[in-house]
């Protein structure tokens, strides 16, 4: 929030949405170096104390502090309920044990959002959130993952890391609605990163296409290219709709009440599907065009089709966003 140093005085999904996609068509790592400081920020804008505020998103705004959001684990990724790590009191202070893994930012974050079980056998229902500055005796993020789209990513490990009571983020056992609810926020986003990447996939291949000579012709004289062409820039069209849409659901008629959140839920859930699943197909046809060229490294539609393949899957995977799609469906038919 402006407050804090933000650009607008509250979040703005249409705003947001555009500025990933204006990013991602540039760089995908520049967007994901801006878009994780508002993953790793948004618990605290949300349900933060004046005092967490204060001290971490003016921080964060300037760039003092980078910014992690800890909650999957090897066993727990999609299914957060399986969560294993644990957080139990002792005196004034918290005493956390566990594994978090895929931790975007891991291992140059200044502090993690951390979200672990108060009440063991409460599935979903005993999770509590935290802040937890990275310098915290007990907590080790020094394990790097390498991934074929390289960028931070760290398994953050905490043994008996002991942090103040006061690093409690919200309310105790309402972990997990934070989470689902900072997820909500960027959802939408995400489609809106995807579709960058599928904007610059489709300008690369009629670059290419009206440049490429074959057969004495232009690639782009084909009547084959025109017609594959002419699938990319509906593909594209259409996950901007869909996303857009969203942004537009979040920001014009709210999620205050349970039927428009959700709603929202599922369009935003709609929009990540549609905008990753399309911009997979878009930059796989923008490859195909280049032919040799598009499989050599350095070129931008072989960074682009490593860089597409993880947006399928985090926050949120595409199976996933079926569900919520599929149980709003059936929902709304009752």
């Amino acid at each position: 929030p402006q407050a804090f140093g933000g650009a607008l005085d509250k979040l703005d999904s249409r705003a947001l949405v555009i500025l990933r996609e204006t990013l991602a068509f540039y760089s995908p790592l520049a967007d994901f170096a801006f878009a994780m400081q508002g993953l790793g920020s948004g618990a605290i804008t949300l349900a933060g104390s004046a005092q967490q505020q204060s001290r971490y998103l003016t921080a964060v705004a300037r760039g003092d502090k980078i910014a992690a959001f800890a909650l999957s684990e090897p066993e727990a990724g999609s299914d957060v309920g399986a969560m294993a790590t644990s957080a139990r009191d002792d005196g004034d202070a918290v005493v956390l044990d566990g594994v978090k893994t895929w931790i975007s930012n891991g291992g140059i974050a200044d502090y993690y959002c951390v979200f672990a079980k108060t009440e063991p056998t409460k599935g979903t229902r005993g999770i509590t959130a935290y802040v937890v500055d990275a310098n915290s005796a007990g907590l080790d993020d020094s394990e790097h993952i390498h991934v074929m789209a390289p960028h931070p990513l760290a398994t953050v490990r905490l043994t008996q890391c002991r942090i103040p009571a006061s690093a409690q983020l919200g309310v105790r056992d309402g972990g997990f609605k934070l989470a689902m609810q900072t997820l909500d926020i960027f959802r939408a986003s995400v489609a809106g990163a995807a579709l960058g990447m599928a904007r610059r996939a489709l300008h690369e291949a009629i670059d290419y296409a009206r440049k490429r000579s074959m057969f004495g012709q232009r690639l782009a004289d084909f009547q084959l290219t025109q017609a594959k062409l002419g699938e990319m820039a509906a593909l594209v069209d259409a996950a901007a709709l869909l996303t857009y849409r969203a942004a537009w659901l979040r920001d014009c008629v709210g999620t205050s009440t349970p039927a428009q959140a959700q709603a929202y839920s599922a369009q935003a859930a709609m929009a990540k599907m549609a905008a990753t699943e399309n911009a997979q197909r878009v930059i796989d046809m923008a490859l195909q065009m280049h032919g040799g060229q598009g499989v050599r490294v350095g070129s931008k539609v072989e960074s682009l089709y490593r860089d597409i393949r993880s947006l399928r899957i985090y926050e949120g995977a595409t199976e996933v966003q079926q569900l919520i799609i599929g149980k709003s469906v059936l929902k709304g038919a009752a």
